[in-house]
Formats: structure tokens, C-alpha cells, sequence
């Protein structure tokens, strides 16, 4: 009896797939740029506002290499997760659960943990009261039951979250050049090939803020699995013919395919269109996710070195950014402060869209795919969306300020999660892919890498701050 592509499928939690024609991809990459812009619009957030910033006030520019380590290992990462999706039309989450029904709700879980304090709208309301005053708490509620309707009533959802996500990239893009042309000083670039040519380590930083930012340096943690889903509702590769999440109130579903996704067999013709695709989805990663990350890490850090470098009692919080702000009004003038809070506060409202979006969208593909699979995906997302954007007017309504458990979850749960999912794509993609397709040597290499960087930092991270947990728990 002749196998087919679909009988390499684990099929015990997750039905086969059906087998179809790989799509004929794009003839260039401009037409698939959206993901990539994504994945840097909801990453441009803490790591290149508030942390890698405040690393460059406290140590200088010599911590820079973490962000480019962190960015390419992502990188190698995200297009193993494309790669699975490209292949298939599944979430890399699909792939996991076809090995262990429930490895998909172990990282949704791990993303509620690290996402359910509404920390980036709250961030966005206090940086609103820099400008307008006002109540933060009130504004950060507002806030979130504005998200929980733009995701509501948007026709197809990944089409509004795109728009949202290349407006900000566009307009922090727009504030970092008017940053280098008024408030980055001579002395700040003069010191820029240092960080290149004589990198240190600060273990002053400590263990947890550095693993920060390795994990947070571009997306990190659960934002990174989500990528499967973003492409896959842009119609790459076997995700074109998947439904995309559409509005319960404004759009209308597709009807459900009988499968989890589609698989092709490995002709030649198929093989040909696979290596177009892999081709314009490298490049559109590259030249949007990596290229944005970086670029925006490294000036926005050289910003905060031209300005509040050595200025005692820095917190690293969003209260930073006023200190920043009210610096950049002295040195360059109350415009360019001005213009600095209200980048930073529209730059947090889109990445709390792109938070509760991926959060949700993570849950709602495990759920349908594993425990509800004759529900409705876009209704579970839905319902997942308002249920994230209630408790967390609860959290902020009942006054409740960040827990230090939640800040010590927070920055190791990322890290976890990475090393965890390392492993896996490891396993999925070299066991259940064609040969034709599976990850290279250097990719491997590439995952090893990742799971040695993330499992050596988390457990480092974990046994430092175990004592600052116990300690608070008594």
C-alpha cells in the first residue's frame, strides 16, 4: 500500500491532515510583508522603550550584543515555527499536540501567566498622564474595552491588527529618525563601536534582568508560537486554505474544514513552489522583524545613553520614560519631550492590541484543536478576548499594583517557554516533515543553540530569584 504525505501524521490527539497542492507563492516578498511587521510592532514595547534603554543608562551601550543575539536566535526560531505552518497549514501548537495531546495548553497556560497583568495598556494610560494627567487606572480601563471592540468589530482580524502594527512601526521609525537629527549626540556614536569591539557582561544587572533581554529582544516567549497563526491567516503556503478569524458582529466565517490542515505530497512541482516560499518568508522576516528590532533597540538605547545616562535613581518601569521625556524636553526642547510620550503611549496602546490578541488567539487555536473541536474558533476567540480585557479591568479596578511573584514569573516564564518549544520544533520538524524540507544542519545547530541560551539563562534566573520569592511569600 503506497503512503501518502499525511501517513507520517501522528494521529492519536489530532486528526490527519488532508493532502493538497502546495499554493503558487507570490513572485515577490513585498506581497507577504505583514507577519514579520507584526511580530516587531507588538515586540517594540518594553524591550526597546523601557529595557534595553534603561540597561544603556545604568551600564552604556556595551549590553547591545544581547539584542543581536537575541533577535537572530528568534529569528532561527520564528522560521521554524514558519516552517512547520508553510508545510502544513497547523499552528507549530497543532504540532506539538499531535506527540502529547495537552503541550498545547501547558504554553497557553504559560502565556495567561506572563500576560493577564495589563501591563502595557496601563503603561500606555500612565504615559497619557504625562501629557493630559488625568486617572491612569481609569484610562488603562478605557484602554482595554477599546482593544476588546477593535478586535471585536474588525471584518478579519489580522487585517486590523496589521494596519495598527505598520502605523506604529512607522511612527516610531519617524520619531528615531527626528531623534538622530536633534538628540542623539556626537559622544553617544563615538561610543557606539565600543559596544561593538569590547562587548562586556554586567553581572550587575543581574540574571533575571538579562534574561529579560535576551527573551524580550524583538517578540519572545508565547508572541513567537503566534507567529504560525499570523501567517497562516496572511495565506502562506497550506495556510491559504485554512479559514482566518473573522468578527463575530462585522465579518463572516468561512466554513470549518473536516481537517486540522493540509499537507502536500513532494513532487517536484510542489518542491519547487515549497523552496519560493521558504525563500519570500525569510526575506520578509529579515527584512521586517530583525531589521525593525534591531534598529529601533540599538537607537532607542542610544537615546537614553545621550540623555539620562548616570542619572541616579533610575526605576526600571514605565516611570523612566517620564524621567527620559522631561530630559529630552531640556535638552532639545518641550516639542521633542511632548512628541516622545505620545510616540511611547501610541507605540504601548498597539502592543497591548497585539498582546491580547496573540494571548487569545493562542488559547482559542488550542481549545478548538484539542478539547472543542466542533466549536467555533473565531467565537472562542471572542470570548477569550473580552474574558483577558475583564480581568484585567478587575486587576486595575481593585487597585491591585504589580506583585513581585508576577514580575519574577514574568521574566522567567519567557525564557521557559523558549527552551521548551526549542526542543520541540526540533522534534516535529525533523520527525514528521518530508525529508526535502526538514530544518539543515545549521538550523539544528541553530535550535540547539537556543535551547542551551534559554534552558542555562531560565534555570540561572529561577535559582537567583528563588530566594526573593520565598522571601516574599513568608
Amino acid at each position: 500500500m503506497t503512503q501518502t504525505a499525511a501517513d507520517r501524521f501522528p494521529t492519536r490527539h489530532v486528526p490527519a491532515p488532508a493532502v493538497r497542492d502546495m499554493p503558487e507563492p507570490p513572485r515577490s516578498a513585498g506581497r507577504i510583508i505583514g507577519p514579520g511587521i507584526i511580530a516587531a510592532g507588538v515586540g517594540l514595547a518594553s524591550g526597546e522603550f523601557i529595557l534595553y534603554p534603561y540597561i544603556a543608562s545604568q551600564v552604556g551601550l556595551i549590553f547591545l550584543w544581547a539584542a543581536a543575539v537575541g533577535i537572530v536566535t528568534q529569528w532561527f526560531l520564528n522560521m521554524e515555527i514558519e516552517r512547520y505552518t508553510l508545510a502544513t497549514g497547523e499552528t507549530a501548537l497543532t504540532g506539538f499536540s499531535r506527540f502529547w495531546r495537552h503541550w498545547g495548553l501547558v504554553f497557553a497556560i504559560m502565556v495567561y501567566f506572563a500576560n493577564l497583568w495589563p501591563g502595557w495598556a496601563s503603561s500606555s494610560a500612565t504615559m497619557i498622564t504625562y501629557l493630559f494627567g488625568g486617572d491612569a487606572t481609569w484610562i488603562a480601563v478605557g484602554i482595554l474595552l477599546l482593544i476588546g471592540v477593535i478586535l471585536t468589530l474588525a471584518p478579519v482580524v489580522y487585517t486590523a491588527l496589521e494596519r495598527i502594527e505598520f502605523a506604529k512601526v512607522a511612527l516610531v521609525i519617524l520619531f528615531i529618525a527626528v531623534a538622530v537629527a536633534f538628540a542623539i549626540s556626537a559622544e553617544t556614536w563615538g561610543e557606539l563601536p565600543r559596544a561593538v569591539t569590547a562587548p562586556e557582561f554586567p553581572m550587575e544587572l543581574g540574571f533575571a534582568l538579562m534574561l529579560s533581554a535576551l527573551v524580550f529582544a524583538g517578540a519572545g516567549g508565547g508572541q513567537n508560537l503566534v507567529q504560525s497563526n499570523w501567517i497562516r491567516d496572511k495565506g502562506f503556503g497550506m495556510g491559504r486554505y485554512v479559514p482566518r478569524l473573522v468578527s463575530p458582529v462585522t465579518g463572516r466565517e468561512e466554513a470549518a474544514p473536516d481537517t486540522t490542515g493540509f499537507v502536500f505530497e513532494p513532487t517536484e512541482e510542489n518542491l519547487a513552489r515549497w523552496r519560493r516560499w521558504w525563500k519570500v518568508a525569510n526575506q520578509e522576516q529579515l527584512a521586517t522583524f530583525v531589521l525593525v528590532s534591531f534598529t529601533t533597540i540599538v537607537l532607542m538605547s542610544m537615546l537614553a545613553y545621550s540623555t539620562v545616562y548616570g542619572v541616579p535613581g533610575l526605576a526600571n518601569s514605565v516611570d523612566f520614560l517620564e524621567v527620559e521625556g522631561n530630559r529630552l524636553k531640556e535638552l532639545v526642547g518641550p516639542w521633542f519631550g511632548t512628541l516622545f510620550w505620545v510616540i511611547g503611549a501610541l507605540s504601548l496602546f498597539a502592543a497591548a492590541v497585539g498582546i491580547v490578541d496573540y494571548t487569545s488567539r493562542l488559547a482559542a487555536d488550542v481549545l478548538k484543536t484539542s478539547y472543542l473541536r466542533r466549536a467555533s474558533e473565531s467565537k472562542i476567540y471572542f470570548a477569550l478576548v473580552w474574558g483577558l480585557v475583564v480581568i484585567g479591568c478587575l486587576i486595575l479596578l481593585a487597585g491591585f499594583s504589580q506583585p513581585l511573584p508576577l514580575l519574577v514569573i514574568s521574566a522567567c516564564v519567557g525564557g521557559l517557554m523558549m527552551f521548551i518549544y526549542a526542543i520541540l520544533l526540533l522534534v516535529v520538524n525533523r520527525r514528521v516533515l518530508p525529508a526535502p524540507i526538514r530544518p539543515r544542519s545549521y538550523r539544528v545547530a541553530a535550535l540547539i543553540w537556543a535551547v542551551l541560551l534559554f534552558g542555562v539563562f531560565s534555570v540561572l534566573t529561577i535559582w537567583q530569584q528563588g530566594e526573593t520569592l520565598l522571601e516574599w511569600l513568608r
